[in-house]
């Protein structure tokens, strides 16, 4: 069905179009994923303990994309 395509950008794409809301897709990867996996994507992009005695915490809205390739 999506051969040609990295699966990262078709679950991004399903969420541009419509297909899916963003909060699903976050539910569906976050259930899918070891609780390792999580915690280690939280600590590679600084949102994990360790870095929020050092971090200001904004809304998501405002959230910039570091590791999205």
């Amino acid at each position: 069905m999506f051969t040609d395509i990295d699966a990262r950008d078709q679950a991004i794409e399903l969420v541009e179009d419509g297909t899916v809301s963003a909060k699903d897709m976050l539910v569906m990867a976050l259930k899918y994923m070891s609780t390792d996996d999580v915690a280690d994507m939280l600590d590679s992009n600084e949102l994990s303990e360790r870095f929020m005695e050092e971090v200001d915490i904004s809304p998501v809205s405002q959230f910039t994309w570091k590791n999205r390739g």
